[in-house]
């Protein structure tokens, strides 16, 4: 990459192999953008998978906006388990989402009366 391009060009993720390794199991990826808030919260969801022997992630510097992510599995590949951690963390935002917009509404319904409007946000 040169140092000129963009940061819409950018990879938001990439792989960092090990020179010459073939093994699939065993992985470290890079999410570029990110900080504590999706590597704890993904590192939670992959370590819930059986297949997981290890998953972890560090910040390689405070003033880098990066996240190095570690998986190691007992077989299945790793870039697999990524897809489906992602997957699922995006399952429990939705589910946190839904509910939090269904209270906000039964709370609005029982608390706000009826002459007194209020705009949806």
């Amino acid at each position: 990459m040169e140092t000129n391009e963009t940061s819409v060009n950018k990879k938001r993720l990439e792989v960092v192999d090990s020179a010459g390794s073939l093994d699939e199991t065993c992985k470290t990826f890079v999410f570029h953008n990110e900080d504590h808030t999706l590597g704890n919260s993904l590192r939670y969801m992959i370590m819930k998978n059986p297949e997981v022997q290890f998953c972890g992630y560090s910040v390689p510097h405070p003033s880098e906006n990066k996240i190095n992510f570690r998986i190691q599995t007992h077989g299945e590949e790793a870039t697999e388990v990524l897809k489906k951690g992602l997957k699922d963390l995006n399952s429990v935002c939705e589910h946190v989402l839904d509910t939090f917009k269904t209270s906000v509404q039964e709370y609005k319904r029982r608390n706000i009366s009826p002459d007194v409007e209020m705009a949806d946000g």
